[in-house]
Order: C-alpha cells, then sequence, then structure tokens
C-alpha cells in the first residue's frame, strides 16, 4: 500500500476557480437547503447544468461524453460537497456506475448509458446489500435464473438509496452457487415487472434508503455488465471508486464552514481548537484521496488504499459532528429557525450510518489489512 504524494497542476487549479464562481453564481447562500455530502437534494436541473458544463461523466471515455480525469472529476465533487450542493440526482451514476460501464460493458450499453449519464439525464443506485448479506456481501442471495433470452431475478435487496426516484440499479446477482465465481452484474430499470420498492423512513425522518423486492424480475441478456460470474471482481472495482473519494470525509464540511464563521464571530476558542484539528485530518486526507484518484487515472484498482480513506474519512465526520454536538449550549432542534442547528442535528441523526454505508470499518480494516501483506 502507497499513496504517492501529488498536488493540482496549473489547468486543474483553473478548473477548480471555474467551478467556484459558476457556485456562488448559482447556489446563492439562502437560496437552497445545503445537504450532508451525498445525502442532499435530489434536483435534477442542476445536474443537467453540471452536465451542460462538462461537469459530468468527466472520467469516461471522450466518445461518450467524457474525456476527463478521475483528478478533474474530484477538483469538480471537493467544490460541490464544499457547498453543500444538491447533487443526489446524479451522485451514484457519475461517481460509480457510469465508470463501471465504462470499464465492463459492452458496446452498446456504453453507447445507450454513458451520454445520458454525461449529459444528466438518468440515475442510478446501487443494488448491493440484502436483508441478510450486509458486510458478508459474497453470502447474498438474491437469485438470477437462466432464461430463454435472459435471466429471472428473485429476492429482496435492502439499504439501497434513492431507489425510489433513480431511474436504474446496477445490482449484484446470484447466477450460480459458488461463493464468489457465482455472482454476476445487472442493469435493471426501477419500473421492470414484478418489482416492488418501499422508502424506508431513517431515524432523520429522510426516506432515501429503499427495501427492494424481485419476483422473477425478467433481465435481457443484453443488460448483463460483464461476464457471468465475474460480478465479484467487477464490484471489487467498483467500491474503489465508492471508498476513495472525498465524499468520504466532506459529508458535514459545509457544517464546518458554518461552525467556523459563528466560532469567529463570537470569538469562541474551543470551536477554533476543535475545527483546527479538523482541518489538518481533512487536508491529510485530501492527499489520500487526489492521489487515489491519481492512481485510477493510471489504470490501477487501489482497493485497500480507497478502504483506508473511507475508513480514516468517515471516522472523521463522525468526530467533528460529535464534538460540535457537545459544544451547543443546549438541545438541538431539528425544526429551528437558525440554519446551523437544524443541519447539526441532522448530521447528528445521520452521522451513525457513515461508518456503515460502503462498508463497515471492520470489513474495512480486513480489505486494508490484506493490502499491508509483504
Amino acid at each position: 500500500m502507497r499513496f504517492e504524494p501529488t498536488e493540482l497542476t496549473g489547468a486543474e487549479l483553473k478548473l477548480q476557480d471555474e467551478v467556484r464562481e459558476f457556485l456562488a453564481e448559482t447556489l446563492p447562500r439562502g437560496s437552497y437547503a445545503p445537504g450532508l455530502g451525498m445525502t442532499s437534494q435530489w434536483r435534477p436541473d442542476f445536474s443537467r447544468e453540471l452536465g451542460r458544463r462538462g461537469w459530468l461523466g468527466m472520467a469516461l471515455p471522450a466518445e461518450y461524453g467524457g474525456g476527463r480525469t478521475a483528478v478533474e472529476r474530484l477538483v469538480v465533487v471537493e467544490q460541490l460537497l464544499a457547498a453543500g450542493a444538491p447533487v443526489a440526482f446524479h451522485w451514484v451514476a457519475d461517481r460509480q456506475s457510469g465508470p463501471t460501464i465504462a470499464r465492463f460493458g459492452t458496446e452498446e450499453q456504453k453507447r445507450f448509458f454513458l451520454p445520458k449519464i454525461a449529459r444528466g439525464e438518468v440515475s442510478f443506485c446501487i443494488g448491493m446489500s440484502e436483508p441478510d448479506s450486509g458486510s458478508d456481501l459474497a453470502s447474498l442471495k438474491t437469485k438470477a435464473t437462466k432464461t430463454d433470452g435472459g435471466w429471472l431475478v428473485s429476492g429482496t435487496k435492502v439499504w439501497t438509496s434513492w431507489a425510489a426516484t433513480a431511474h436504474y440499479i446496477l445490482g449484484l446477482f446470484r447466477t450460480s452457487p459458488e461463493r464468489y465465481d457465482g455472482l454476476t452484474q445487472m442493469i435493471i430499470p426501477t419500473d421492470a415487472a414484478g418489482l416492488t420498492i418501499w422508502p424506508i423512513t431513517f431515524v432523520d425522518g429522510t426516506s432515501e434508503f429503499c427495501e427492494l423486492s424481485f419476483a422473477d424480475v425478467f433481465v435481457p441478456d443484453d443488460r448483463v455488465l460483464g461476464e457471468p460470474g465475474r460480478g465479484w471482481a467487477q464490484n471489487t472495482a467498483e467500491l474503489v471508486l465508492e471508498r476513495g473519494g472525498v465524499d468520504r470525509w466532506m459529508s458535514p464540511f459545509f457544517l464546518a464552514q458554518l461552525a467556523l464563521e459563528r466560532a469567529a464571530a463570537a470569538a469562541d476558542h474551543a470551536a477554533y481548537d476543535l475545527l483546527a484539528g479538523v482541518a489538518a485530518r481533512s487536508w491529510g486526507l485530501r492527499g489520500m484521496s487526489l492521489s487515489v484518484a491519481r492512481m485510477v487515472d493510471e489504470g490501477l484498482s487501489p482497493a485497500a488504499e480507497a478502504a483506508l480513506v473511507k475508513e480514516l474519512g468517515t471516522r472523521l465526520e463522525q468526530d467533528l459532528v460529535d464534538a460540535l454536538a457537545r459544544l451547543a449550549p443546549g438541545p438541538l432542534d431539528a425544526a429551528s429557525a437558525d440554519g446551523y442547528e437544524r443541519l447539526l442535528a441532522s448530521a447528528l441523526l445521520a452521522s451513525p450510518s457513515w461508518t456503515i454505508r460502503g462498508g463497515t470499518n471492520e470489513i474495512l480494516r480486513t480489505v486494508i489489512a490484506k493490502g499491508l501483506r509483504p
């Protein structure tokens, strides 16, 4: 495991300035409800505007609308998350479904899906977890049985974020009994016959999480992603995209900016000390995420490095929220007229999930330990 030190180039810094200027004009303070990282507002119009500017699907091959790099995408995403921008509609498709289709899909799949992702026209969700196969993903049981012209899928998925509003599921299903070699990825529209989706109300009142029931859902052969039985290796590569990015430590970043402004106004030295420590840890994680993006651009699959970013990053997020809550003068009110208090109350309820989604810390530490083997 190795993180090569790297910095943004002049062209990448110019892109950073362009995104900052766009956000200052498009999302001035008070014109939108800032979100907590990827769990933000569902705004297809905002996603389409990013697509028009060439800021979605950036790391996709040029012939499908991309032609940029994973590092350039990191530069754009970093600014979007810092602003608490409404990125939910395009998030999964841009971060991982698009690059996964680009890497493993057929030419027909690439030409159908990738330009739409780059334009911000379609949204994806991730069909991995199941009721009895959360952290032990290879034990999943949702079954795809071969039939004429395709497959019949039956079983249950759970904790599938945005399934009730997304257009497609990129799911992992069991196509044979072998633990790892019996898994296959498939692309399924959320309005497919036999698929029922129930939103699950979370502790903070939101309902992005969903449960999915597949009852002989037909998936044509041309919607199988990659070779049948190769789903585990493909899914592992997909998780690099999910775990190593800046989104794994920037969920409460806008909240931290608000806290810094309040500390400055009140000359609150306790808050200054707290936020200085967060800034130092964040700077280190930012360097790690940048290094992972450089590795992806080199065609590598830094699974252990990405797992380390996710493990360290989500713990930092929780530490920050817990500390800010302890500094609050009294109980937090999620319905407060004070925007900072509302966002902090929401973060306090949501933050326990941050070390679970995308892989629990215990599972990540196993991936990290394997990466440290000589």
